[in-house]
């Protein structure tokens, strides 16, 4: 018996007093709720009651128990809005050309009047800026010049050491001397292809996709063969194997995890189906898992170098979207492609920045990412969350948004007249910048698609551009 009331009975009325505050709104998405002992003294009542209570609350679907963390409030909507389907057709290029419609969405992303929810990466709030300036500089007091000097070639020995370790976390097995560091990873893309490919030759890529892609390839004269990817799954495996009977594909450019934009994860059993497919046809698959630590689940994803017996997969990735976009460091396990990667490295850049990269290995290897690791994921699982609720709850039937399981963004599907350009244009009138979907195919097809990013924490501001957004796509349909 508790003290006031009896216990079987007491334990209904807290969770149903804490059920109201959350379907009233008082108790919002990803809020994280006092823990039992809190609970137990704040409500007069003994802990394994307010332990029943919570874990009535859980079965009901209401709350969730993160492992060491506590209870927090689950994503709830009054409206359930369905993932968003693939184009029926490609749509025809209007108003500008793609090139200069990536232009236009960059030049918004230095204004700081503008809602940026055009971004795909974390606001400055959620980067540990006081512990990276520490791992700078412990990184320029240990090194005997002050990091002023060359680094090796193949980059940063620390580092490298560093990502060896980090590779069973995507359950691969690497030495230190497996991997090559890069300005990004973006010159890890670049330089992959110039390893595997030569001016005229096709790369087979995802549609939708990050459209950085589509500039390397432009500027290294490659031809784009565009697979399509539905927005939970990722590429069609069963239209790649067809194309490849069809066209003369050199290599394969692929973001397995957490795509961008759709936030697809392409199932493990996927990715070893894809890369048996290249390995039968000894194509190379440049992998792209820049997002596959930004996981809301238990577990990272494998990546599908894990399952390389070839050495034909480049596994390609940075820290920009973890933890220090201007840092620039990336790096690539190239496989059998060792050293053209790092004759191509050579001839474009020969070396990396000395006391960035040092001061990520220092980063690394005090536990410091570990600790931010954990922080982010919450912290983005939770923006994601009230993202998604107050689109729901803010635009109109018939829009459908993706369920990302990571990443940085939502894929959403407006209704058929909408056009995903104009609406950047009206959304930029009040000073708010959406990613149109026309970018993310080199046709423009994704015509009534956008991209919203939820890298910023959930503000009222956010809320506000959300509910503009909400009445603009009303208009436009």
């Amino acid at each position: 018996m508790d003290t006031y009331k009896n216990a079987d009975f007491l334990y209904h009325e807290v969770a149903e007093r804490l059920g109201r505050m959350i379907e009233q709104g008082l108790l919002k998405t990803g809020d994280k709720l006092p823990s039992v002992r809190a609970l137990s003294e704040e409500q007069g009542i003994s802990q394994s009651t307010a332990f029943r209570a919570y874990s009535e609350l859980e079965r009901r679907g209401v709350v969730e128990a993160r492992p060491r963390s506590g209870y927090y409030v689950r994503y709830l909507h009054r409206r359930h809005a369905p993932p968003p389907l693939l184009p029926a057709e490609r749509q025809p290029i209007r108003d500008i050309s793609v090139d200069e419609m990536i232009a236009e969405v960059y030049r918004s992303l230095t204004r700081e009047d503008i809602v940026r929810l055009s971004m795909a990466a974390p606001s400055l709030d959620l980067i540990p800026e006081a512990r990276l300036n520490k791992s700078m500089m412990e990184a320029l007091r240990m090194d005997p010049n002050s990091c002023i000097h060359y680094d090796d070639i193949q980059g940063n020995a620390k580092l490298r050491q560093q990502l060896a370790r980090y590779a069973f976390h995507w359950s691969g097995q690497a030495l230190p001397e497996d991997a090559i560091t890069t300005q990004g990873c973006m010159e890890a893309l670049s330089l992959s292809l110039q390893a595997t490919t030569r001016p005229g030759d096709t790369v087979a890529i995802e549609a939708p996709t990050f459209f950085g892609i589509f500039s390397v390839l432009q500027s290294l004269g490659l031809k784009a063969l565009e697979i399509p990817a539905h927005p939970e799954t990722g590429a069609s495996l069963d239209y790649l194997e067809k194309a490849l009977g069809r066209h003369a594909v050199r290599a394969c450019l692929f973001v397995p995890n957490f795509n961008n934009p759709t936030g697809a994860c392409m199932p493990e059993g996927n990715k070893e189906r894809l890369v048996s497919m290249l390995a039968r046809r000894d194509i190379p698959l440049i992998e792209d898992d820049i997002y596959g630590e930004l996981f809301f689940g238990r577990s990272r994803p494998a990546s599908c170098k894990s399952f390389d017996r070839k050495g034909l997969v480049m596994h390609c990735a940075s820290v920009s979207k973890m933890l220090a976009p201007g840092y620039r460091v990336g790096w690539c396990f190239p496989g059998r492609f060792r050293e053209q990667f790092l004759q191509r490295k050579h001839s474009f850049s020969v070396t990396s920045a000395t006391p960035t990269h040092a001061a990520v290995a220092r980063f690394l290897e005090t536990g410091r990412f570990d600790l931010h690791m954990r922080k982010l994921r919450k912290a983005l699982h939770t923006q994601c969350l009230r993202y998604s609720q107050a689109i729901s709850e803010y635009f109109p039937e018939g829009v459908r948004v993706s369920r990302p399981q990571g990443g940085y963004g939502l894929w959403l599907e407006l209704p058929p007249k909408a056009d995903s350009y104009i609406l950047y244009q009206q959304a930029m009138q009040h000073h708010i910048s959406i990613a149109p979907g026309k970018i993310f195919s080199t046709d423009g097809r994704f015509r009534n698609y956008i991209r919203i990013g939820f890298g910023s924490p959930y503000t009222d501001k956010i809320d506000w551009s959300l509910q503009v957004l909400g009445q603009l796509v009303a208009s436009a349909g």
